[in-house]
């Protein structure tokens, strides 16, 4: 299982009213409701994060893991999509990522704030669990998440 995840407007509320706190990473603090529903969708599933961030390239895996880590998120894998070097919008990002895995098998969630997502196809966008950008991943969220995760395993033959 995957989760696709962007940082800026799910884990890092962007209110531009409120300047962000940083750790000595140099990255900001997460929102401790989101790390806390994060933490609920990594235990409930297993999964691996697969970072969607603008920030992805900043760091490499190792890195990710440890800035991760550091605020109590501790998947057993963290990979991120290739650089963006086209500047291609993040749809087109996740598409360009969804075609290079054509036999994908695993179960995935794309958790994001960016509306234009909206658009993806429809067997992506079943997928998306879209976060608002000043509130963060919720609760109620995070159980849709973890529903999309487990859709298969709870299909009825």
């Amino acid at each position: 299982m995957l989760i696709l995840l962007d940082i800026d407007g799910v884990m890092v509320p962007a209110n531009s009213w409120k300047k962000p706190e940083f750790l000595e990473d140099g990255f900001p603090i997460f929102n401790f409701r989101s790390v806390k529903a994060l933490q609920r969708i990594l235990a409930a599933t297993n999964a691996s994060v697969v970072l969607t961030t603008s920030h992805k390239t900043k760091y490499n895996a190792n890195e990710w893991k440890r800035i991760l880590k550091s605020r109590g998120i501790n998947p057993k894998k963290v990979r991120r999509l290739p650089t963006n070097s086209l500047r291609v919008s993040r749809q087109d990002e996740i598409l360009e990522w969804y075609r290079k895995h054509p036999d994908l098998k695993e179960e995935f969630v794309i958790i994001d704030d960016d509306k234009m997502l909206s658009n993806l196809p429809e067997n992506l966008k079943e997928n998306l669990v879209l976060t608002s950008p000043s509130v963060g991943l919720t609760d109620d969220l995070a159980d849709e998440a973890i529903s999309i995760l487990n859709k298969k395993s709870t299909h009825y033959y």
